[in-house]
């Protein structure tokens, strides 16, 4: 009776049972590391920004975590990756302003951007006050705060990037079929956080809220990072978990033989 109980606790006669949570510790938190980082890979896709035009929110050289999403799911102020040819065959990272629908409109009473008539208060925006009357040719940045009206055809989007004197966005393409609208298949994601070389997430903007359709909830980031973090700590907890007992059970009999 007494040599199985000792198996049951262990080799010495302690520890079975934390052997066996240790080892189910490492199990766990070992599917939550990988499980975690699998899901990210299927949801999230890594881009780098090569432009200013969405200063001071994405500087050059960051890199972004953007969400797969279907073009539907996008709403105003929502930060998107997409590829338009009219505008150029590589990803493209701007702002969402106004939808199918909207009339968005430079410049309000205080020179800010409206949309249906309802003022934006743009905190995010650089540059983003009236600098002249000046209609600028397609392909150029137009200053900030050139008058234009658009009324959004149904199914697109109109893009400004953040950097308002510097972005070719929207403005540029006034002239163009759709005044300068993309169609909302033409987005493939949805920034949700910078990833290096700062680490944060895009808040979504408060002035969008009120408008119909309100903002976009974020992405499932938050929690692939806590799963991922949680696993590690349960994987180095469990790992640790024999040695500690070694080293506590070593000092204890050193203790009991008075051996210092």
């Amino acid at each position: 009776m007494g040599g199985t109980e000792a198996i049951r606790r262990g080799k010495d006669g302690r520890g079975g049972l934390g052997n066996v949570l240790s080892g189910i510790a490492v199990a766990v938190g070992f599917a939550l590391f990988l499980g975690g980082f699998v899901w990210g890979a299927l949801v999230y896709q890594p881009y780098t920004v090569p432009t200013d035009s969405m200063m001071p929110t994405v500087r050059p050289g960051d890199r972004v975590l953007a969400q797969r999403i279907d073009g539907g799911e996008v709403r105003r102020g929502d930060v998107v990756v997409f590829t338009d040819s009219m505008w150029s065959d590589a990803p493209m990272v701007k702002r969402v302003v106004g939808i199918g629908g909207d009339t968005v409109k430079c410049c309000g009473a205080a020179g800010e951007l409206t949309v249906n008539g309802t003022p934006l208060d743009e905190p995010y925006a650089d540059d983003a006050k009236p600098d002249t009357g000046l209609t600028m040719p397609p392909g150029q940045a137009a200053p900030a705060g050139t008058p234009f009206e658009v009324t959004v055809p149904e199914g697109n989007l109109f893009l400004l990037g953040d950097r308002r004197s510097s972005s070719l966005d929207s403005r540029a393409h006034l002239q163009e079929a759709g005044q300068g609208t993309v169609p909302r298949s033409a987005v493939s994601a949805r920034v949700d956080a910078l990833a290096w070389p700062s680490v944060k997430m895009l808040e979504r903007p408060g002035t969008y809220a009120a408008l119909p359709g309100g903002i976009s909830r974020p992405g499932p980031l938050r929690l692939q990072v806590t799963a991922v973090a949680a696993g590690a700590a349960l994987v180095l907890l469990g790992a640790a978990y024999g040695p500690l007992v070694r080293v506590l059970g070593r000092t204890r009999r050193r203790e009991r033989s008075g051996v210092s």
